[in-house]
């Protein structure tokens, strides 16, 4: 089955109202991931100006967490930033089915790191005692950073998972989705900003 096959009403899959609004839908999402990249920046400034408020890092009675175990997540992110792009692609191309399983790899291996920061949650919490309220500085910032991530992409398999289901029943066509790119784009996001939070948790 051909994406162009799919939903076509006899003008390429667009309306015009599609058309004159396709841009601004497009600078309205950009703004949305503009503001929540200021809204990580935030955070992160904070981390790092309290890290280096002269307390030392981590603090005393509290290892270093699993660089190892967190860079095979981040292997798993990346690879799902990887099938979210071929998606994309199969669909401009109108390979719908080649499509539909990258889509889907991508919402297994998005659920795979979201598993992946709850076994580590579990471990630093009732293994290492490690938490947001009992561990001063280095706890409230580790959980609420990356815990706000997480949430990302939970949201992020909950939208991916939508277009599933609308792709499946021919909400787009090869002209007209605007939809699948905005997913792309929300996806390569929290792949950027997990690099970040990577970097500064795990490396440095």
């Amino acid at each position: 089955m051909s994406v162009a096959a799919i939903g076509a009403d006899g003008h390429d899959g667009v309306d015009q109202l599609y058309v004159e609004t396709r841009e601004l839908r497009l600078q309205g999402f950009l703004l949305f991931l503009v503001s929540d990249c200021v809204l990580f920046s935030s955070f992160i400034f904070a981390y790092l100006y309290l890290r280096n408020s002269g307390q030392g890092w981590p603090p005393p009675g509290i290892q270093r967490l699993d660089v190892g175990f967190a860079a095979w997540n981040s292997v798993v992110l990346f690879g799902s930033g990887a099938t979210m792009h071929y998606a994309l692609e199969n669909f401009k191309h109108g390979n719908f089915i080649r499509y539909m399983w990258f889509l889907l790899a991508t919402i297994v291996l998005g659920a795979g790191f979201l598993g992946g920061q709850a076994y580590e949650y579990n471990h630093l919490i009732f293994g290492e005692h490690v938490t947001w309220w009992g561990s001063g500085i280095f706890g409230a910032s580790f959980f609420t950073l990356t815990g706000m991530h997480g949430m990302h992409v939970f949201f992020g398999v909950c939208y991916l998972t939508v277009l599933v289901l609308q792709s499946a029943a021919g909400v787009y066509t090869k002209g007209k989705y605007f939809g699948i790119t905005a997913g792309t784009l929300y996806w390569h996001f929290v792949d950027v900003i997990w690099v970040v939070l990577f970097s500064i948790f795990y490396l440095i």
